[in-house]
């Protein structure tokens, strides 16, 4: 068998004929054929490519031209920069708004804390679980605590405010059935400062006393604070001097108020002994009885100061007239006297400086039952004050019927009648103001708004009594009020008080002080009164208001005046004092001659009506002396009347609703 050569590449394949070759060319010039129609297409898409690359060469030019601008010739703030974030989680508002003094500054706050609760059910042992409890909250009784934890109770509250650490500490025990709940707790920043008016919460959060139950519902649906007119610096200085009175002179208890006596704003009102506002549950009654509005007392010889204004207002008196204060006035088996008394005829002037009891109970019955108990009801001191407390208390009084002679000379001179020590001075606050009687306000008013008041007496009556004032701080025994500079005017007033059956208790008295400055421009009001005080040597053996209550009156306005912005007018102080005094025995004004026509004849005069045994008229060969007599009296001249009033409080001094 022959072995064939294998063919090669170029040779036909076998069994055909070879076709003629072409000439042969060089690998490196070889030409590829292609046919017309692909090459057609073949152009077609470089034209489209052209196109799309010039497009996209468009477009990442426009887009690098903005990029330069935006970041290099304009730079534009970054959009995640002023993105809108998604609002923060805001705490719901607490329950009951601020109250702040008339400055600003924060009483009583409402501040979220942390609850403790019990399930007892889920509790295996409370003996136990009490036990740690105890440990981390010390303040808790284990076995009122046990009660708490045990069955058949479904819920507990353990405590209604404990402190993060405390809560952490609960936490870590890991005990089952203990749970948590947001809280919230009422606090008073300033301690005792104006506990009486601000009130309390109980622990749900309610207003049960003072400022805070009155407006309760205000508080808890505005959330603007409550801003009252006390000056929390007058508050505190008026608390510190009837605390340093009470203390010198082993007092139970005092009161003391001050006032704007063109608004009858309160700045400032303490009744002591108080308390902590926050501790209220732990304080006796006795430190919760609010004595400047719900305690009520006989006023004792500061009403004289309402009886001279309703006798010049009504014109049964002048300033130069006068009464017999030399023999004591008898009424049954009752004697009413004065208390070293001057055993002679007064003037009107004298008779407040040396706080005569026959002389007033005199005044008093020129004017009578009927208009006296009209004056005293037009004064506000029959009924309620209409102040934002609701412990405000109503004065105790004789009736229309049982208002007799009896009652009007008593009551002329601050005996048969109780009234709080708010009463006091809001009707002494009209008497200096020029004659307007506005309602007590704890809540601060608006700036340069004059306040609704009734005109109770003239202005010229208003006028004098700021000289009849002043004569008794000058030459009375308010004298240990007296600051120089400052003007002060006032009234003391020393009563005894009551026992169950109605009889006065010897040393057993209050000692107060009533009064306003500077009596040339009355601005602000005071009321100073101790509870039952007791004679010291240093004062010669006397607890009356003038060594106790005057001397605190003297020591409040020295320490307030500046907070106030006055300061004392020393330079001037013989010029204003010229324009404000009075002397103690004024002379009878010169009559005018009336001059009668020369046809008629002068008709003969009518002769004067008599008022004896009461009368107002000097008696024969009086002569007024200008120069102050000497004061023999150590206290506010006072002698308390051995007369028991029908109809009356059974203790002066108890609260009455």
């Amino acid at each position: 068998m022959t072995h064939l050569p294998p063919p090669s590449p170029d040779a036909a394949p076998r069994g055909r004929p070879e076709a003629p070759l072409p000439p042969q060319e060089s690998a490196s010039r070889a030409l590829v054929r292609v046919a017309p129609g692909e090459a057609l297409m073949r152009t077609r898409m470089k034209g489209r490519l052209f196109f799309a690359a010039a497009g996209f060469g468009l477009l990442f030019t426009a887009v690098g031209l903005k990029l330069t601008d935006a970041t290099v010739l304009d730079p534009a703030a970054s959009r995640i920069a002023t993105a809108p974030r998604s609002a923060p989680v805001v705490e719901p508002p607490v329950a009951r708004a601020e109250i702040t003094d008339r400055n600003g500054e924060v009483l009583a706050v409402t501040v979220r804390g942390t609850a403790l609760y019990a399930r007892p059910a889920q509790i295996d042992d409370p003996r136990a679980v009490a036990d740690q409890l105890v440990r981390i909250l010390p303040h808790l009784e284990r076995d009122r605590l046990i009660q708490r934890l045990s069955p058949p109770r479904q819920f507990a509250y353990i405590d209604r405010f404990i402190t993060p650490r405390q809560e952490q500490a609960i936490n870590d025990l890991g005990i089952l059935g203990l749970h948590f709940e947001t809280a919230e707790r009422r606090t008073y920043p300033r301690g005792r400062d104006a506990a009486h008016v601000l009130g309390v919460v109980d622990v749900d959060g309610v207003g049960i006393a003072g400022v805070e139950k009155w407006f309760d519902e205000r508080l808890r649906v505005s959330r603007a604070p409550l801003r009252l007119s006390i000056d929390i610096r007058i508050q505190r200085e008026l608390r510190e001097a009837l605390e340093w009175a009470i203390d010198r002179f082993s007092g139970i208890g005092g009161a003391a108020i001050m006032m704007d006596v063109h608004t009858a704003e309160v700045l400032g009102m303490v009744s002591l002994p108080d308390f902590a506002a926050s501790d209220l549950a732990h304080a006796p009654a006795e430190q919760r009885f609010n004595r400047a509005v719900t305690g009520v007392y006989e006023p004792g010889s500061t009403f004289k100061l309402l009886t001279s204004a309703m006798a010049l207002d009504l014109g049964t008196v002048q300033l130069h007239s006068g009464f017999d204060a030399s023999r004591p006035i008898r009424i049954g088996r009752h004697t009413i006297n004065d208390f070293r008394g001057k055993n002679r005829w007064l003037a009107l002037p004298e008779i407040i400086a040396y706080s005569s009891n026959l002389a007033t109970a005199h005044m008093a019955m020129t004017v009578g039952p009927t208009r006296h108990r009209e004056f005293i009801g037009r004064m506000g001191l029959l009924q309620r004050l209409s102040v934002e407390l609701p412990e405000a208390a109503v004065p105790l009084a004789p009736s229309q019927r049982n208002w007799r002679d009896v009652n009007t000379m008593t009551i002329g001179f601050g005996h048969g009648i109780s009234v709080t020590p708010l009463h006091v001075i809001t009707a002494t606050s009209a008497l200096a103001n020029g004659g307007i009687l506005r309602p007590p306000t704890v809540i601060a008013q608006p700036e340069g708004v004059e306040r609704q008041g009734v005109r109770v007496i003239s202005e010229r009556t208003s006028e004098q009594m700021r000289r009849l004032m002043r004569v008794a701080v000058t030459d009375g025994s308010a004298r240990s009020s007296e600051s120089p500079g400052y003007f002060i005017g006032g009234k003391t007033g020393t009563a005894q008080k009551l026992n169950d059956r109605g009889v006065y208790i010897e040393n057993r008295r209050i000692s107060a002080f009533v009064g306003a400055f500077p009596m040339n421009a009355p601005r602000y009001s005071m009321y100073i009164m101790v509870d039952e005080p007791k004679p010291r040597a240093d004062t010669g053996g006397f607890a009356t208001a003038g060594v106790v209550a005057a001397p605190t009156a003297r020591r409040v306005l020295e320490r307030t005046a500046p907070i106030l912005g006055m300061v004392p007018e020393i330079e001037r102080q013989q010029q204003i004092q010229a324009t404000i005094a009075l002397p103690l025995q004024p002379g009878r004004p010169a009559a005018v001659p009336r001059v009668q026509p020369a046809a008629q004849s002068t008709p003969a005069p009518r002769p004067a009506p008599t008022l004896a045994p009461r009368t107002a008229v000097p008696p024969p060969g009086f002569e007024p002396s200008q120069a102050p007599l000497r004061r023999t009296d150590a206290g506010d001249g006072v002698a308390m009347p051995r007369l028991v009033i029908h109809g009356m409080s059974p203790e002066s001094g108890r609260a009455a609703r």
